[in-house]
């Protein structure tokens, strides 16, 4: 039953190495996940729906109408070219469609500063490369704790009940 429930989650792993994306894609699959590669972080916002006008300027970007993000998480590398794993995690963090996405960044330099910056600002773990098959089981919590939100948003809110004030004098 566990396994009919993860194979719905999907995840979207970038990286710029071929090697990195097949190792990582491989143990996501193992885990039963979808999985959907790209090598850059221009494409993931690409494929996330965003516009990127200005690719220098790291401006927020605008999301289509039209697009529908079926991801559940976003596991990403920090170093390539043109735009940062951390560069990706603010872009993503800014988006009030997209903001709600797990992030998880990985990297073979353990650099804590850097480390420290990019779970200040929103990613859910840091991994060092080779990412390992302990490290994807540590990524369950977070998917599920995504699927919960999405449950949240879908189903009618209790919250418009009309709260009263009772007025007490003495």
């Amino acid at each position: 039953m566990g396994m009919s429930a993860a194979a719905q989650f999907h995840v979207l792993a970038v990286d710029d190495s071929l090697i990195d994306r097949m190792l990582i894609e491989r143990l996501l699959k193992t885990s039963s996940f979808h999985v959907t590669t790209v090598d850059s972080a221009i494409k993931a916002l690409q494929y996330l729906g965003m516009v990127e006008d200005k690719l220098k300027s790291y401006e927020t970007p605008e999301i289509h109408q039209d697009a529908e993000v079926n991801v559940n998480l976003i596991i990403t590398d920090y170093c390539m070219p043109e735009m940062t794993g951390h560069d990706l995690l603010r872009k993503i963090k800014e988006s009030n469609s997209l903001k709600d996405i797990p992030v998880v960044i990985m990297s073979s330099e353990n650099v804590p500063s850097r480390i420290n910056r990019c779970l200040e600002d929103g990613a859910e773990e840091f991994f060092l490369k080779p990412v390992q098959q302990s490290d994807v089981n540590k990524l369950k919590p977070h998917l599920l704790k995504s699927r919960s939100k999405e449950e949240e948003e879908t189903q009618p809110s209790n919250n418009n009940k009309r709260k009263t004030r009772i007025k007490c004098t003495i």
